[in-house]
């Protein structure tokens, strides 16, 4: 029995999350899903940010250490230059 339990761990299935980015779902294949993964992820790294998880404000420096959880709910908004 133990050999069973090992091997299921071993070959245990991606965790996937939803979130609900802008209004939409999106499902991501993470284990320990932070939002430093997240912008990596959809390709906005070096790019303005302002993002905000379940309506508080994440900050730049605590993207690393911001989990995202299922069903978490996320506005993402990029800074456009102009003048």
């Amino acid at each position: 029995m133990h050999k069973f339990l090992l091997l299921a761990k071993v070959h245990s299935m991606p965790v996937t999350i939803q979130l609900i980015i802008n209004g939409k779902p999106r499902s991501f294949d993470a284990e320990n899903f932070t939002v430093a993964q997240l912008v990596v992820n959809l390709n906005l790294e070096g790019k303005r940010l302002a993002i905000e998880c379940n309506g508080e404000i994440v900050p730049r420096s605590q993207f690393a250490d911001t989990p995202l959880a299922d069903g978490d709910k996320l506005e993402i908004v990029g800074a456009v230059g102009g003048g």
